[in-house]
């Protein structure tokens, strides 16, 4: 096994050990393969996460091996790293890896990391590279999130479908999204949103275009938190908007045998794309031939959806159930899973 070899990049040297260290079985890539498909792709990358807080899935032995995620970065860190403080749900604080540029996504990936989940906000450019207190930029989210979770019965078919009546919907209040395969199963549609709205907002905007495509769509699409209400149905997935939630990211390497990337793609490409074949062997390539469909992405207004989200609570609707991990919120009905509550 190489020891180790030197890649020169963003005005750092990064250090990269035993590259030839097997990371995914299917076609035997290592870990320069993975190294080499991060360089491939850097453009686009950074174009999508770059200068956001990234939570690091490890696998140092490789996809299949031992694992665990790290939101520390290691006292060990070079000084030239550049991280910066954020928070738990219940306040915990630690400092977080800054997707800065490439240099600190392959210092990732020599550690073994095979997934980046990235916060949904933005550090400034252009500022040292050194731990920041978080305050101002990470209290403002700038991409809205719809995971469409699959319920038990619902194919890859009934996700496009769901996908393209969220776009339509979004579309009709006005707001560009955009869609990306999420690197296992499902499918992700991101808007990019003007700087203006916090955590909070946001995911109320989140609630309300899901218990709208509920409304519309109420045979295939459902708002319901509790599995046990869902039924045969697309769950869209409001609280992956909740402050403080990390998404896996755009363009990112998912830590399972064949290095499926989590892949920007295009509204045409969508009723045949096969997310299996979108590996690290493959998006380098797609890349170079068409382009990232996400390049042209502008900032949004959810203004739409939040007035939508005014209008639910006036008529008398609550809160949508938070996570477990979050304290109890205003307007929040009791939570607690529908068929263990009490019944007067």
């Amino acid at each position: 096994m190489t020891d180790a070899i030197e890649i020169d990049t963003d005005g750092v040297t990064v250090r990269i050990t035993h590259p030839d260290k097997l990371y995914f079985d299917t076609r035997s890539e290592t870990k320069l393969d993975l190294v080499d498909y991060y360089r491939a792709v850097a453009t686009p990358l950074l174009r999508t996460i770059g200068n956001r807080p990234v939570l690091l899935e490890r696998y140092p032995d490789g996809a299949g091996g031992k694992s665990w995620f790290q939101k520390r970065v290691p006292k060990t860190a070079p000084d030239w790293l550049r991280t910066v403080q954020v928070s738990t749900p219940n306040g915990t604080t630690s400092d977080a890896l800054v997707a800065a540029d490439l240099a600190h996504i392959l210092w990732a990936v020599n550690l073994g990391c095979l997934g980046f989940h990235v916060w949904p906000n933005h550090l400034p450019t252009g500022t040292p590279r050194t731990t920041e207190t978080g305050i101002g930029d990470l209290d403002i989210s700038d991409e809205l999130r719809i995971d469409l979770d699959p319920s038990p019965g619902i194919g890859f078919d009934e996700l496009r479908h769901t996908a393209t009546l969220t776009r339509d919907l979004l579309t009709e209040l006005g707001i560009d999204a955009r869609v990306k395969t999420s690197g296992s199963r499902g499918l992700h549609i991101y808007a990019l949103l003007e700087p203006v709205w916090d955590g909070y907002q946001v995911r109320a905007a989140a609630v309300a275009l899901a218990r709208e495509l509920e409304r519309r769509h109420p045979d295939l699409i459902t708002a319901q938190w509790w599995k046990e209400q869902r039924g045969q149905r697309v769950f869209i997935d409001y609280n992956q908007n909740a402050p403080h939630k990390t998404v896996f990211g755009a363009w990112c390497v998912r830590p399972k045998a064949s290095a499926q990337v989590s892949t920007p793609i295009s509204w045409d490409e969508l009723p045949t794309v096969d997310p299996a074949d979108l590996t690290i062997a493959t998006v380098p390539h797609r890349i170079a031939e068409t382009g990232d469909p996400w390049a042209d992405r502008t900032p949004q207004s959810i203004t739409p959806l939040l007035e939508m989200s005014r209008t639910d609570f006036e008529s008398g609707l609550l809160d949508a159930p938070w996570p477990p991990q979050y304290p109890k919120m205003p307007n929040e009905p009791p939570r607690v899973q529908p068929s263990r509550a009490r019944t007067s």
